[in-house]
């Protein structure tokens, strides 16, 4: 969540009256970490009285629970390293492991895991192929609308969009490649408003005592203040965020709840019991962390806050439309709960300038010669000296096929592979000899969620203008459309801009994968001018652009989330290697969604290879 220097006016965090919930946006706290504060370890203070049995909820035994805690917290099997600390010595400092003998890796994927840990290895002195199966572009689901807008000065994100600062892999290693990243605002700004001083360097303050940093400290550093003028539209009710949090009760009272706070207080009034402190030694983390995936991975968010919140469905209703809830209410409140301890609202978000896949561009510039695009795998057959993939060759674009996969085969060879391709895309691949039983239930049963964006152009930034405008930031309604962003910057010299009209995922983002692009445009727009007026329709362009996931050829899905139960039945055996080949991308990690699990994963898998 962007850092404000000012308070909405019922006291709470600055930027909390936005949409929290979702893997991508904010739900931490700093009230709900206090509650807890003090406690040591966590565990067996008032969030876990009476402690029922991990058969009895469907949560995960206690070796498993414990696992799942390091993993999440990038704690070493010993339990005294760093494993961000020492992923970022090996990617951004370059210390790589001692050389080992050389290898042929054959990566599969060209997302960026698979470039990074081709970087890597290639760093190393091994041989690589990374197999891709996109004829067009690399990026995976780091993806770019470019050159569609009339104006050819905008673009736009179909995928990753901002990068956080408790994110220090994929911000240094932007900075490493000479990437410019500049302040995404989450909460709205004054438009014109400037960060004060230059952009921070990374740091990372290791649970160790070690600080890792890339750049020397700046402290004069600042963002723009958050103006919280972005609007909510619910039952009929029309408010600013800022005039929510200062009189929530005429937005609550149309959910029929007389809830006397803001819906994001209220959720974090939810948490505050299962809320890990930030400032917690690791240790703390780590049992307070266990007790969580033992007690909670069976609950889904609805049984979580029906059972152990209290609420009753007005409340749900609620806080589902204004937090970002409704569509999710069924999966697994773990990952909730992870968002909840690690994003905090001090914590600020960045893009980067250009858009995101420069990011994927830079990396992929000195692999051109070891890429091969437009062939996508259809068998893998590892033996006990080596790795053969067969491949076809693709027609069409991501989108939309010319025709089933066609001939002529063709064949990489390999001492070993790392598949960094979603599971979602691997089920659909032949696999010789069978993996084993747990990895085969990962890659069949892991659940993919749907994300759908619908992006307009406008001629002029109108949101803007007059005494109620504003730059960044985003609108919830309870409209199709439901959650609307805006740019936080401006290309010099256009005097327009790219809304996201519309952001959905799961149940939401499947009504409109059954439209045509068209029909899209058109509802979108409507949900907009019912926010904004008719100034909307005057000020389109015509053009639009829009991406589902779910119907993307090579992702079949957004990213990884977790139903109940399945981070410990199936996230084990997701990342471990099966005979030579080994699994890397963010579904074997515990950041899914984010590019920062994506490199975890890379770094991972390179010393993973590396070393046999």
């Amino acid at each position: 969540m962007e850092q404000s220097t000012t308070q909405p006016p019922d006291g709470t965090e600055p930027g909390r009256t936005g949409p929290r919930l979702g893997r991508r946006v904010v739900i931490g706290s700093a009230a709900a970490a206090a509650a807890v504060a003090g406690a040591a370890g966590f565990a067996g203070r008032t969030a876990l009285e009476a402690p029922r049995t991990a058969a009895a909820t469907g949560g995960a035994d206690p070796a498993t629970a414990r696992d799942l805690a390091r993993k999440m917290l990038m704690v070493g099997d010993d339990e005294k390293t760093d494993l961000t600390l020492e992923y970022l010595k090996i990617l951004i400092d370059g210390r790589l492991p001692a050389r080992a003998p050389q290898k042929k890796v054959l990566v599969v994927g060209a997302g960026i895991a698979g470039l990074t840990a081709a970087t890597l290895l290639r760093q190393a002195g091994h041989q690589v192929v990374v197999i891709e199966a996109n004829g067009s572009r690399v990026g995976g689901r780091g993806k770019t609308f470019r050159g569609m807008f009339t104006d050819p000065k905008l673009h736009a994100e179909a995928g990753a969009m901002r990068l956080p600062d408790f994110h220090p892999l994929v911000l240094a290693l932007a900075d490493k490649l000479g990437l410019r990243r500049r302040l995404f605002y989450n909460a709205d700004i004054t438009p014109g408003e400037q960060p004060a001083g230059r952009t921070p360097a990374v740091v990372h303050r290791s649970f160790t005592g070690e600080t890792w940093t890339n750049g020397p400290a700046d402290d004069g550093f600042k963002a723009p203040a958050a103006t919280f003028r972005t609007r909510i539209a619910v039952n009929g009710e029309h408010s600013t965020r800022a005039d929510y949090a200062r009189s929530p009760g005429a937005v609550n009272r149309s959910f029929s709840t007389e809830l006397d706070t803001t819906a994001s207080a209220a959720v974090d009034r939810a948490f505050a019991k299962v809320s890990v402190p930030a400032d917690a030694s690791v240790q703390e983390k780590l049992a307070a962390w266990t007790e969580i995936f033992r007690r909670y991975d069976g609950y889904s968010t609805h049984r979580y806050l029906v059972e152990e919140a209290g609420w009753d469905q007005n409340r749900i209703q609620a806080a589902g439309t204004l937090e970002n809830l409704t569509s999710r209410l069924h999966y697994s409140i773990v990952p909730t709960l992870i968002d909840h301890a690690v994003i905090r609202p001090d914590n600020r978000y960045w893009e980067l300038e250009g858009g995101t896949d420069v990011l994927t561009e830079a990396l992929a510039a000195p692999l051109r010669n070891d890429l091969r695009m437009g062939r996508r795998m259809t068998r893998l057959v590892q033996s006990d000296t080596g790795v053969r993939i067969e491949t076809c060759a693709e027609t069409g674009d991501e989108e939309s096929c010319d025709g089933a996969p066609t001939a002529p085969t063709e064949v990489f060879e390999g001492d070993y592979a790392i598949v960094t391709i979603p599971f979602s895309a691997l089920r659909f691949c032949t696999v010789e000899p069978l993996m084993s039983y747990p990895k085969r239930r990962a890659v069949g049963e892991l659940h993919y969620d749907s994300a759908t964006k619908v992006l307009l152009e406008f001629r002029t930034r109108f949101w803007e203008e007059g005494p109620t405008g504003f730059t960044g930031g985003g609108c919830v309604s309870d409209s199709a459309s439901r959650f609307t962003y805006f740019p936080s910057h401006a290309p010099e010299g256009s005097a327009g801009g790219v809304v996201l009209a519309s952001y959905t995922w799961s149940d939401d983002a499947m009504r409109w994968d059954s439209l045509t692009p068209g029909e899209r445009y058109a509802f979108a727009l409507d949900d907009l001018e019912r926010l904004f007026g008719p100034k909307v329709r005057s000020e389109f362009t015509g053009v639009g652009v829009t991406q589902s996931w779910a119907r993307a050829r090579y992702a079949l899905g957004e990213a990884v989330m977790f139903t109940p139960g399945q981070l410990h039945e199936l996230h084990p055996a997701a990342r471990t290697p099966e005979g030579r080949v080994h699994f890397a991308g963010e579904h074997t990690s515990l950041k899914p969604a984010w590019i920062e699990g994506a490199l975890e994963s890379a770094v991972r898998t390179f010393l993973e290879v590396h070393g046999r």
